[in-house]
């Protein structure tokens, strides 16, 4: 073993994984440790040393001659995993243990081999392994190698991650018997007792972990009467109930989740709030933020709160343009607009359009070390790399953020909105001075943005000079790949009035949405459609000349002779492409 395991490490050696002299650190400790000792020379550069494990035990596999395998959609498939859960389950609790502890799972059986089972490990030559083969009645078996990413992945869809505080919920009963003289009285030693006495910690915990799990974007909690509240999460942008509280007081709900948010005062019920909660959750940290707005129920004599708990996982920040919907000319507007070294980008759209998520794509395609860029934003959501990211707060104010920053020498410069005509004259002043500004704006499509800033008091030359490409922007969903099925007998008088033309209507295959597992009621997922005003000469020439008479609908159609495609016209692209129903394009647009 000692032959081996200094052959293991000169190939680590020539392979730039280790340094030389890490090496013989790691052998003098296994030398130390013995033959006897538990580990190996790899599990020791790993462990003592910080080495990437993947990078150590791919070269463990390879010079040991075991294979190394990578996860297909057969290995992840509901009947695979279901076989192989079978398997699992009939193993002694030890064997499990075993598992769980030396990280060896069954893979599949070998389609190619009868009775020969697949093992996979972190750990290719672990000594376990041929323990765990017997236990599953393996008449042959191998065993290969699996990277720590996909062995999680594969764990996670074995083992789903249990919600240990919803476990804890579903063992006890939440309901409190409390005959009180006078319901209507707030005293702080009774809403403490209910939740002592309670396992509301436990809810709002679990409620969280659930909401990141499923892909909420936000939770609401929402008293209903003296003794209900209701949880709802906003999944693919459709609410829906995920849990309904009875037998205890909302006001002890709303105290659990203010006793765990920062910035919020407990015992303030008639004022709005903001604050902030932070977990990790499944090894990655999440942020939530929270929103609290005094509310008036059917019984005056209380004081219920509604609370917006706004979920900002950066795993769903997506920086590839195709991937956020960008397609066509409208893509390439908009990379043309970004690249340019001055100008403003404004998104326009409802909240919840995506408009952040588009921006931060968008800051991420130019940055580099060679520029500094700032952002002010009220609040942060995401945090940005590369990104100096202005906090606001009493003593810095987003007025004052803003012209302290054009003392902070920035060649780019994201204001999170313009809400008034200071902002919007800062961004201009921004943009007219050599920097490429970038902000958002609402507006219900993009030629009426430009409306929006002349009705704040901005000239109709600095808009036309100033401004590179307005977006618009909204989000539909997707249907679900796994059930979604074509339409039969389709009427074509509906995709005729969403302004679809007869040969389209021909060639297209319209798709409805079923609903399974997998899904909600047939969609999964979001995708943003966009309307991109691209700023040419024609278009600045029109907005200058139009003075104070800005002629919207005279814009548009000179932008979509120009290749622009308006928000439904997008739309129609993404029921083109399958990915939506006319369902969603009729909801999500209206008719120019």
């Amino acid at each position: 073993m000692k032959d081996s395991a200094y052959q293991l490490g000169i190939s680590l050696v020539k392979k730039k994984v280790v340094e030389f002299d890490v090496l013989e650190k790691a052998l003098k400790i296994k030398q130390h440790e013995g033959l006897n000792g538990r580990r190996n020379l790899a599990q020791i550069l790993v462990d003592d040393f910080n080495l990437d494990h993947n990078h150590v035990f791919g070269e463990v596999a390879r010079l040991y001659g075991f294979r190394e395998v990578k996860l297909t959609e057969a290995d992840l498939s509901d009947q695979n995993i279901s076989q192989v859960r079978k398997k699992i389950d009939l193993l002694p609790e030890s064997i499990r243990n075993l598992m769980e502890q030396e990280k060896i799972l069954l893979l599949k059986t070998d389609p190619q081999v009868a009775h020969k089972l697949i093992l996979v490990s972190v750990n290719p030559i672990c000594q376990h392994a041929p323990t765990v083969a017997r236990a599953l009645g393996a008449k042959k078996y191998e065993i290969c190698f699996l990277n720590t990413h996909d062995f999680q992945k594969l764990h996670d869809k074995i083992f789903p991650p249990q919600n240990e505080f919803l476990k804890n919920l579903e063992e006890s009963s939440l309901e409190i018997d409390s005959d009180e003289a006078d319901e209507g009285a707030l005293e702080e030693e009774a809403i403490d007792a209910e939740i002592n006495k309670s396992l509301l910690v436990n809810l709002v915990e679990g409620m969280l972990m659930e909401a990141v799990r499923q892909g909420a974007s936000d939770i609401h909690i929402i008293p209903q009467d003296a003794k209900t509240t209701e949880i709802l999460f906003r999944i693919d942008g459709k609410l829906r109930t995920w849990y309904i509280q009875e037998g205890v007081r909302p006001e002890a709900v709303t105290a659990v989740v203010k006793d765990r948010s920062r910035n919020v005062d407990r015992f303030e019920r008639e004022a709005a709030q903001d604050g902030f909660i932070q977990r990790k959750i499944d090894g990655h940290m999440i942020r939530f933020r929270v929103s609290l707005l005094p509310i008036v129920g059917k019984q005056f004599q209380y004081k219920f709160e509604s609370i917006v708990i706004r979920i900002l996982d950066d795993r769903k920040v997506i920086t590839d343009f195709d991937k956020l919907g960008f397609r066509g000319a409208t893509k390439d507007f908009f990379i043309k607009a970004i690249s340019k070294p001055q100008g403003m980008i404004i998104i326009t759209g409802p909240t919840g359009s995506g408009k952040s998520t588009t921006l931060i794509a968008a800051l991420s395609y130019i940055i580099s070390p060679e520029i500094n860029v700032l952002t002010v934003e009220d609040p942060v959501e995401y945090i940005i790399p590369g990104v100096r990211q202005i906090k606001i707060g009493p003593k810095n104010g987003f007025q004052q953020a803003l012209r302290s920053i054009l003392r902070h020498d920035p060649d780019v410069v994201m204001v999170g909105e313009i809400r008034d005509k200071e902002t919007a004259e800062t961004g201009i002043k921004l943009a007219n001075t050599g920097h490429l500004t970038f902000s958002t704006l609402h507006t219900n499509d993009a030629p009426s943005a430009v409306s929006r800033l002349y009705k704040m008091g901005i000239e109709p030359f600095l808009i036309a000079y100033a401004i590179n490409i307005i977006i618009a922007q909204r989000l539909i969903r997707k249907l679900c790949e796994k059930c979604k099925q074509p339409i039969p007998d389709l009427d074509a008088h509906m995709p005729a009035s969403l302004g679809f033309t007869g040969p389209e209507i021909k060639e297209t295959v319209f798709y409805r949405a079923v609903g399974c597992k997998h899904c909600n009621k047939g969609y999964k997922g979001r995708i943003a459609i966009h309307e991109a005003l691209y700023f040419s000469k024609e278009i600045r020439s029109m907005i200058f000349a139009a003075g104070e008479n800005i002629n919207e609908e005279a814009i548009r159609n000179l932008a979509i002779r120009q290749g622009m495609l308006s928000l439904r016209d997008a739309a129609r692209e993404r029921v083109k492409e399958g990915i939506t129903t006319l369902e969603e394009v009729a909801y999500a647009t209206t008719e120019e």
